[in-house]
């Protein structure tokens, strides 16, 4: 057993997605986070590699927060071996529970049309959430040789940042950082005394339009779009994009600011998302509960219809005149939307909005990008339809604000590791840290150890 603290960036480098890292210390070996890696060309083949330690060696599993590019390969890590704890927040638990599900759904439909069997199954998500234990933020918990406390991100219902503190040294891992401030919930806390920091990077090279735009440019969006007699299709993700657009749209609708045209949430999985956000309302901000605590539903409004099955699905394009339509995936990479870009795409009067961080390689970062022709399926499909994008809904800090997160504590910080983002991004993040704030900020390779004076 090593006698000394280490961090191995074992994946989540180089790429947006796929976050695994190796925190090692006498008391053994802890784990933050165990990710999917999402589109790139070679992700389904990475995502069933062994992984490069051995798993009935981990100790401890911290979790960050429930997107699958974090969640995604516990179970294959239970199903090798691992019967260690699995910390993270109450919502975070119950999140996980709904999205680990559904991440099984795709894996098996990815796997079925290729005949291999499934990197997990239902028994390894159970036996997972048998080992999961919940710890609510602020409290420090001895574990190991780290006291271990957790801040909230403000990035998604539940997100946390870790902070291990051992020998009056701190390692914080701050998963993803929230796009503060949000719509529901509380603002990205602020570290001030960190030694140490493993940092994301997914908007490290680009700046969101001004918040107070967002709003403005979504209802300008479906106004036009109505206007021209159009459909609005939304591809969103299921876990918190779309519970922040059914927000918006209740305000906007309630206000008359748009008209109440029928508003389609067309995704089973997002449906269960946000039954679950409306069980942990305690969790918004102040302003959404005093909202709540004044009547408001905040999840529902005239012209909403929960759309479950596929034959329901289906049956939206029968709807005259214009609707808005909000289904994953949120890059349009599988899932319900993909038929529905199918059948508007190609329709001036039309518009597909994005709203979310589009990975390359991904169909939404095609449309993004200007393609005039896109493949759905098989088929080539003329782009005539508007191709809008708002990232001020993005749930991921920008460029300037990660600069300004790391400023808090640039005093204190011997060093800072940017991942979590492709490697433009990162790289930009690297140098613009170094200029601005003339802290020590290095951009790691996968695989590699550096040793921590904790």
């Amino acid at each position: 057993m090593t006698t000394k603290t280490t961090l191995t960036f074992e994946s989540g480098v180089g790429t947006a997605t796929g976050a695994n890292f190796l925190l090692e210390s006498e008391a053994g070996k802890n784990l933050i986070d165990c990710g999917l890696v999402q589109g790139s060309q070679f992700a389904e083949e990475i995502n069933k590699d062994d992984f490069p330690y051995d798993a009935s060696s981990i100790k401890n599993l911290f979790v960050t927060h429930a997107h699958a590019d974090h969640i995604g390969r516990i179970p294959k890590l239970v199903r090798a071996g691992f019967r260690g704890t699995i910390y993270s927040t109450p919502a975070t638990k119950h999140l996980a529970a709904v999205m680990l599900s559904d991440i099984l759904v795709q894996i098996r439909r990815e796997a079925g049309s290729q005949k291999v069997e499934p990197i997990f199954n239902n028994e390894d998500i159970d036996k997972a959430l048998e080992l999961w234990k919940e710890i609510p933020y602020h409290e420090p918990t001895t574990i190991g040789d780290f006291v271990v406390t957790l801040r909230d991100a403000g990035h998604i219902l539940g997100s946390t940042m870790f902070e291990f503190v051992k020998n009056g040294k701190k390692i914080v891992f701050t998963g993803d950082l929230g796009n503060s401030p949000t719509p529901l919930l509380p603002d990205t806390e602020t570290i001030t005394d960190a030694d140490y920091m493993v940092m994301e990077s997914v908007y490290g090279d680009r700046n969101h339009e001004p918040k107070s735009e967002r709003r403005e440019k979504l209802k300008r969006v479906i106004n036009d779009t109505i206007k021209r007699g159009g459909t609005i299709v939304i591809p969103a993700f299921s876990l918190e994009r779309t519970q922040v657009i059914l927000y918006e749209l209740n305000n906007l609708i309630e206000n008359k600011e748009i008209q109440s045209i029928p508003v389609f949430l067309d995704s089973p999985l997002a449906i269960k998302v946000t039954s679950v956000y409306k069980s942990f309302s305690a969790s918004f901000n102040k302003a959404v509960q005093q909202e709540q605590s004044e009547g408001d539903n905040i999840f529902e409004f005239p012209g909403l219809k929960f759309v479950r099955t596929t034959e329901e699905s289906r049956g939206i394009v029968r709807h005259a005149g214009s609707k808005i339509i909000i289904a994953g995936s949120g890059m349009s990479t599988g899932g319900r939307v993909i038929h529905h870009e199918r059948e508007f795409l190609n329709d001036p009067q039309s518009t597909i909005l994005i709203v979310g961080y589009q990975v390359a390689g991904s169909l939404g970062r095609e449309l993004q990008d200007g393609a005039k022709s896109v493949q759905i399926e098989g088929k080539d499909i003329s782009v005539k339809a508007k191709i809008e994008t708002i990232l001020g809904y993005s749930s991921h800090k920008d460029s300037d604000h990660l600069i300004e997160f790391v400023g808090n504590t640039a005093k204190t910080l011997k060093c800072v590791w940017v991942a979590m983002g492709e490697p433009k991004s990162s790289l930009f993040l690297t140098q613009r840290l170094r200029d601005y704030l003339g802290v020590n900020a290095v951009y790691p390779k996968v695989g590699e150890t550096v040793v921590l004076d904790m």
